[in-house]
């Protein structure tokens, strides 16, 4: 009954998204960028002779999860070909022209003609899931072909199929895996519970992508200016739940706290009403010059691609997405080591998780609890010098998860085995 279900559910989702395309975009982009994905495939592989690496990644999210090791399997391995490919169009449209890949597509959707004639045409001698996914015709397909089949950063909760009477079906999917590496020792020993040894703690991957980025942050002038000797608090990926909340603190706090937003959306329409709402105090980055900049109390971010950098200004960071679909990256922030603000819904995250635990993170569910659990912080600065150094040790510690899945990538390449 489980597998009736699970293809009624993918053809389902595929009907769906194709329903939606007329009316919304990210649906739009998801249908037209498989309408030819077999053809494009077969045209860009067809006069490939190298061995290939496969990395699945479903969103943007666990691209950057799987970043790290895409780019240092290339470096250690130069003489495979990287396919890269996306579920989300979020993922796809980002990063389609991703510098360490050689070939990115979309993945067709997991039915069973469609995951044996993708491997047809890519012929993979590794293939690498990230985190979330874990498919039922892709995976069987695999396990057919004896391509090693390895899932990274991954994660997993009690409360998940895999682990109830009747999960059989989906746990039959996890034993396709020819090795787990887990983010954390919790869904190591539930994998554990299942009987399942080929298992093993590895970490998060983007900690060591964070400490790097870190380690080689260039100076944004314009930043720079704005910040002078203010301190200042980055927002960034705010949505319009964290405005909310935010907005009544930054009037709040604006005579002694500078501010640079980064919006996870950029929208002229928001940028103006922001504008509106902080007249004379607020500017664009793209409008801004060090000599301009300097006597403004709000940075508006309009570009992409540069928050990682900016908070390397933070004094404070607020990290939006958990008052809606999901918190964003916490631990791009972390590197830099202030104070680490977000909204409540952040239990499907683990980093988050650890930084509450150390000390170093806070979790806010409305301006009145934002503004204390600051104000606490402002008037102690020798706590915050404490979560500077809190931080970078709970990062020192998770970092090696990278190099540590990648040695163990080199067992199961073929040229090892044979």
């Amino acid at each position: 009954m489980s597998k009736i279900l699970y293809e009624v559910g993918v053809r389902a989702y595929g009907l769906g998204v194709r329903l939606a395309a007329p009316f919304h975009q990210k649906a739009a982009q998801w249908v037209n960028g498989r309408k030819e994905v077999f053809a494009e495939i077969h045209q860009k592989l067809q006069q490939n002779t190298a061995p290939v690496a496969w990395f699945h990644c479903a969103s943007l999210g666990e691209f950057e999860q799987g970043r790290p090791l895409i780019e240092a399997f290339r470096q250690k391995f130069p003489d495979y070909k990287i396919v890269l490919t996306f579920f989300s169009p979020s993922g796809y449209e980002v990063r389609k022209n991703y510098a360490h890949a050689d070939f990115i597509f979309y993945l067709p959707l997991d039915t069973a003609v469609n995951a044996r004639r993708f491997l047809a045409l890519v012929k993979p001698k590794l293939a690498v899931f990230v985190k979330y996914e874990f498919w039922h015709h892709y995976t069987k397909a695999l396990r057919k072909r004896h391509v090693p089949l390895i899932s990274i950063s991954a994660i997993f909760r009690p409360n998940q199929i895999y682990f109830k009477k009747n999960g059989g079906f989906y746990r039959r999917i996890l034993e396709r895996f020819t090795y787990i590496f887990t983010q954390n020792q919790e869904s190591a020993q539930l994998l554990a519970s299942l009987n399942l040894s080929n298992v093993s703690m590895a970490g998060d991957t983007r900690v060591d992508r964070v400490l790097q980025t870190a380690q080689n942050a260039a100076p944004i002038p314009v930043a720079q200016a704005f910040k002078a000797d203010s301190p200042v608090m980055v927002i960034g990926s705010s949505w319009p739940q964290d405005l909310e909340v935010l907005l009544p603190f930054m009037q709040e706090q604006l005579p002694s706290l500078k501010f640079i937003l980064a919006p996870h959306e950029i929208k002229d329409k928001e940028l103006a009403q922001i504008e509106e709402q902080f007249p004379g105090q607020a500017i664009r980055f793209s409008r801004a010059d060090a000599a301009s900049v300097a006597s403004a109390r709000i940075l508006l971010i309009d570009n992409i691609g540069m928050l990682s950098s900016l908070y390397q200004y933070a004094d404070y960071a607020y990290v939006g997405g958990a008052f809606g679909k999901g918190l964003h990256n916490t631990l791009e922030p972390a590197a830099f080591g202030p104070p680490i603000f977000f909204g409540p819904k952040y239990s499907k995250f683990q980093e988050a998780i650890d930084l509450i635990e150390a000390g170093v993170a806070f979790s806010v569910r409305s301006t009145q609890e934002l503004s204390k659990a600051f104000t606490a912080l402002q008037e102690n600065p020798a706590r915050r010098k404490n979560i500077k150094v809190a931080t970078q040790a709970y990062l020192e510690k998770q970092a090696g998860a990278t190099e540590r899945i990648l040695t163990s990538l080199e067992y199961w390449l073929p040229s090892r085995q044979e």
